[in-house]
């Protein structure tokens, strides 16, 4: 076992450290206040290749490894975690498109995509189907050579600023093999989008519901066959958790440096915070914690790379561990602090309400045990 990071990887990470010291991080405070959506700042990532980090490099993309990407979100999300997380979500439309879209639509959208001349959205969840994603309702039904949809998708990161939604829609019966994929573009007919929703983190990028109603698209813009889609939704979460993990773990280490600094710098009982065993002990379980998530989501990601027979379990796994512990560091770094960790004026506060979010998306951490049970009986079941 090697846990030596190649050259090459030290240098994909060390460019993601910089984008989000120089681009990121100076802005995310203001960017969290004003809710802004920093689109401009996003396209920038596109130059350095992170618009298409695994997609193949025939569409433009930079065809690197799940572990690769892993260390690029760790290191974006260290500057801002909110931003870090659209453009994981944007990756994972890409990836969906490129993995499993015949090549005349790989060719019409990837390139696009890739140099973020178009920006994408991940439509899955309902407001009647979330955990029990294959319970969808969003129907498209063929008309000729195009699709008809109605139905409704909910949290959508991005809505109605993204050029482009991934929706998966119920082409057959009920249950999963009954959903497809198909991909949307923002002003076609029938597409709407509800009021921005009020949230508790996240807000350097918007959330709506995406509303179809009799939204006619031409049945090319399905990926893959009819009855493929939720196969493909539950391998792009695959990629996702594993992205999503990696924004808690740049966050929480960010945290951790955060509370290094103050307790280095504040002073009580006549001496420094650093100098007190008792936020020592704090400060050294934190770091244990990070560095035991970051080889969990490290291996799961080389399993990710590697098409291992557990890679989903292992998936899981970091997603759910990496997720809890990246939220419990950060509620600790606040906790050093004390009532200034409580205050805009500093980080801590907007880092935790950014990180609570990762324990509910991309699967909640209930359903990530779900999975790992499954697959864990299953071997005693054979």
């Amino acid at each position: 076992m090697d846990f030596a990071l190649s050259e090459e990887q030290n240098a994909i990470r060390e460019m993601a450290r910089r984008f989000a010291a120089d681009e990121l991080a100076p802005n995310a405070a203001r960017w969290d206040e004003e809710k802004h959506f920093p689109v401009d700042v996003i396209k920038k990532t596109a130059e350095l290749g992170l618009a298409g980090i695994y997609t193949r490099d025939d569409v433009g993309g930079s065809d690197l490894g799940r572990l690769d990407a892993a260390l690029i979100f760790e290191a974006l999300s260290e500057g801002c975690t909110s931003t870090a997380a659209y453009i994981s979500i944007h990756n994972m439309c890409c990836w969906m498109i490129d993995r499993f879209g015949a090549d005349e639509v790989r060719r019409k959208y990837c390139p696009k995509l890739t140099s973020m001349e178009m920006i994408a959205s991940y439509c899955l969840t309902e407001p009647g189907s979330g955990s029990d994603a294959a319970a969808l309702k969003t129907k498209a039904v063929k008309d000729g050579d195009h699709y008809i949809l109605n139905g409704s998708k909910a949290f959508i990161s991005g809505a109605g600023v993204s050029d482009l939604y991934v929706v998966m829609v119920r082409t057959g019966g009920d249950g999963p093999k009954g959903i497809s994929t198909v991909l949307v573009e923002n002003g076609t007919p029938g597409l709407s989008f509800g009021a921005q929703e009020r949230k508790m983190g996240w807000n350097s990028q918007p959330t709506a519901i995406v509303n179809f109603e009799d939204c006619r698209i031409p049945v090319a813009n399905r990926v893959g066959a009819e009855g493929e889609g939720f196969s493909f939704a539950m391998m792009g979460l695959d990629g996702g958790r594993l992205n999503i993990a990696a924004c808690s773990l740049g966050t929480a280490q960010g945290a951790l440096k955060a509370a290094l600094d103050y307790a280095n710098d504040r002073k009580a009982f006549g001496k420094r915070l650093n100098e007190q065993q008792a936020l020592q002990f704090k400060l050294a379980d934190m770091a244990t914690e990070l560095e035991a998530a970051r080889i969990m989501l490290y291996q799961a990601a080389w399993k990710l790379d590697n098409k291992t027979a557990d890679a989903t379990r292992f998936c899981a796994m970091a997603k759910r561990f990496v997720t809890d512990t990246g939220f419990n560091v950060v509620n600790e770094a606040l906790q050093i602090h004390g009532g200034y960790g409580y205050l805009k004026d500093y980080p801590l506060e907007r880092m935790l309400r950014d990180v609570r979010v990762h324990q509910i998306l991309e699967g909640t951490n209930e359903i990530m045990r779900v999975i790992v049970a499954r697959d864990m009986l299953r071997e005693y079941q054979a």
